[in-house]
């Protein structure tokens, strides 16, 4: 079993920023890619930014040049740095980790950007 802890949401003003971490315990063995997803309300759930084999990246191009993925492999973890936050940008935000081609989500963070 893979169990995934994500932290770092939070209220913020536009302009601001958060750090959002995924944490991945239990049996890992081989990631092929870790990545942020977000869902607003009335929405789907949407990529956001993806790390692959641990360093190709990937990004969505509403996000391009403001959030940037990355990924600790010795502490299995996977953050997204996120600034000049805007309001469109306020979703739940999920991590999803792909282990020998096996999806694992997050239980999702809240991030609401105010204006």
């Amino acid at each position: 079993q893979v169990q995934l802890v994500e932290s770092g949401g939070g209220l913020v003003q536009a302009g601001g920023s958060l750090r959002l971490s995924c944490a991945a315990s239990g049996s890992i063995f081989s990631i092929n890619a870790m990545g942020w997803y977000r869902q607003a309300p009335g929405k789907q759930r949407e990529l956001v930014a993806v790390i692959i084999s641990g360093s190709k990246t990937d990004y969505a191009d509403s996000v391009k040049g403001r959030f940037s993925i990355s990924r600790d492999s010795a502490k299995n973890t996977v953050y997204l740095q996120m600034n000049s936050l805007k309001p469109e940008d306020t979703a739940v935000y999920y991590c999803k980790v792909v282990i020998r081609w096996q999806e694992y989500w997050g239980q999702g963070t809240q991030v609401t950007v105010s204006s």
